[in-house]
C-alpha cells in the first residue's frame, strides 16, 4: 500500500499565487498578512526579485475565480490561494456572490489541476469575519499551511 500526504518542509520549488479581494480589505487584508505569515516561516521566499510568491489583487471575491483561472492556467503556480470576505447584508446580494465565487473556485481546480485554497469567508457579520481574520485566530495562517500540503502532495502524486 501507497500513501500519499503532503509535507510542510519541501518548499524549495514551489510558487504559489494569491488572488485578494479588495471588498472587505480590513478583513482580506489581515488574512494575507497571516497566510505570508505561514508561508515566510515555512521556506518560502516572500521578498520582490526571487520571490516563490506573487500576490494579485481584485476588486471584490466575485472577480476571485477568473483571476485564479488565469494563474493557475498559466502554469507558473503549484497551488493557488483565493483570500475574500463577503458578508450577509439585506439583500440576496450575499447568496449570489457566495454561491459563484465558490463554484469558480472550484472549477479553477477542477479545469487546471491546480489545487486552489478557498479562503473566502463566509460571514453574517463584520464582527465574525474579523474574528476569523485575526481577533481570535487568522485563518490566513492556516489556508497557507493548505497550500503547503496541498503543492507537496499533488508533486509526490504519479
Amino acid at each position: 500500500m501507497t500513501v500519499f500526504e503532503g509535507r510542510f518542509t519541501d518548499t524549495a520549488s514551489l510558487r504559489i499565487a494569491v488572488v485578494v479581494a479588495r471588498f472587505n480589505d480590513l478583513v482580506t487584508g489581515k488574512l494575507l498578512s497571516g497566510c505570508l505569515d505561514c508561508l515566510g516561516r515555512h521556506g518560502i521566499d516572500t521578498d520582490a526579485a526571487a520571490s516563490q510568491l506573487d500576490v494579485a489583487w481584485v476588486p471584490g471575491s466575485f472577480e476571485i475565480p477568473l483571476v485564479a483561472q488565469r494563474l493557475a492556467a498559466s502554469g507558473r503556480y503549484q497551488v493557488v490561494i483565493t483570500l475574500g470576505a463577503v458578508i450577509r447584508g439585506d439583500t440576496p446580494h450575499f447568496d449570489v456572490v457566495v454561491a459563484e465565487v465558490s463554484k469558480g473556485v472550484a472549477a479553477v481546480a477542477r479545469d487546471t489541476g491546480v489545487p486552489v485554497i478557498f479562503g473566502v469567508l463566509t460571514t453574517d457579520t463584520l464582527q465574525q469575519a474579523l474574528e476569523r481574520a485575526g481577533i481570535k485566530s487568522n485563518l490566513g495562517w492556516s489556508y497557507g499551511l493548505q497550500a503547503l500540503e496541498m503543492g507537496s502532495l499533488m508533486a509526490s502524486l504519479p
